[in-house]
């Protein structure tokens, strides 16, 4: 009978795996230097994550912004602006702005490797796009619409986003990321 995982060391490995990402890319990742880099084994990632693509799965999930927790609780227009400022800030100054970067590199990689990357590239785009037009859709919008202005506000998000670590001109993307959201928070109104 096999041992329990021990949920403690494997979240911490998880850690130190999004850690890892954050600073090295999803290029090129190979499990055996990943794991000499944060003290393990391949070996040892394998029995506690079965896979390398369940590996990147769990450190992508563990490491992207909790839309369900920004968007659940939006039932009116103030509510979508405050959600949405505050995924901007997530990713641009928050906790979630180093793993912006390899959500970036993960739709890059999945647009030439989709065999690859692109389920994975596909559930994190559906990750944040179903909360936020769940709030389109509780603010009166049908779903087809809702999922549109929701795709519009991430991608719109996403991509000023990363034109500011390209050009690293914050108060443009700011004013840019300002203008989208009022924007979204028009249409939905």
């Amino acid at each position: 009978m096999p041992r329990p995982v021990n949920a403690e060391k494997r979240a911490e490995l998880l850690k130190q795996v999004v850690y890892y990402l954050q600073h090295h890319g999803l290029a090129q990742l190979s499990l055996s230097p990943l794991a000499e880099a944060i003290g393990t084994t391949k070996r040892m990632l394998l029995y506690y994550f079965g896979s390398r693509e369940n590996l990147l799965a769990q450190a992508l999930a563990a490491s992207r912004p909790d839309a369900h927790a920004m968007f659940d609780d939006v039932h009116d227009a103030v509510g979508l602006r405050e959600a949405a400022q505050a995924l901007w800030k997530a990713i641009t100054v928050g906790e979630q702005s180093g793993a912006i970067r390899v959500l970036l590199q993960l739709l890059s990689l999945a647009a030439t490797d989709p065999d690859q990357y692109g389920s994975l590239a596909a559930d994190t785009v559906e990750v944040m796009i179903g909360p936020i037009a769940a709030a389109y859709v509780r603010l009166g919008h049908p779903p087809e619409q809702a999922r549109a202005g929701a795709t519009l506000l991430v991608s719109g998000l996403r991509g000023l986003c990363q034109d500011r670590l390209v050009t690293h001109d914050a108060s443009r993307t700011d004013a840019a990321a300002r203008r989208l959201i009022e924007d979204a928070v028009a249409a939905a109104a």
